[in-house]
């Protein structure tokens, strides 16, 4: 299973934002620090003011801040509001699917099953238990040695 690289990015700012609660944070400063598309933090900073898990403030020395406590965000219910669809395979999808099998197919149970396994892993953890050491992943940030979640 790979999740969206938007719901990537949704997480990586929300653990840059967690990590830096005293201050304004701008989307400039997240693209260049995480080495991606403004266009991209725009586009989930949008939505996740949407969502209200982020504030954003306007005009000259605006920026973004976390809206909430970092306990209070679960990463699982975060994950289901930013993936589209979580269809593991054409057949969890009636509109386009074409498998002949479907009928008599355990697969489509086990992976089900796997994906509910999956979600409730994720829903015991909060953005709180992504941080970390907050120091370490700063110097991270700073030095610019990103990796993927």
């Amino acid at each position: 299973m790979e999740l969206t690289r938007y719901t990537d990015y949704s997480l990586r700012i929300l653990i840059f934002l967690a990590l830096n609660p005293e201050r304004l944070v701008t989307i400039d400063e997240m693209a260049e620090c995480y080495r991606i598309s403004r266009h991209h933090v725009a586009k989930a900073v949008y939505h996740m003011a949407l969502m209200r898990i982020i504030r954003t403030e306007r005009g000259k020395g605006g920026g973004m801040r976390l809206a909430v406590k970092p306990d209070e965000i679960n990463i699982g219910k975060l994950v289901r509001r930013t993936e589209p669809h979580m269809n593991l395979l054409e057949c969890f999808d009636v509109e386009i699917n074409t498998c002949p099998l479907i009928a008599s197919c355990r697969l489509k149970k086990v992976l089900k099953q796997a994906k509910v396994a999956f979600l409730e892993v994720l829903d015991q953890y909060t953005l709180a238990d992504m941080l970390g050491d907050h120091r370490r992943m700063d110097a991270l940030l700073k030095r610019g040695e990103i990796s993927p979640l």
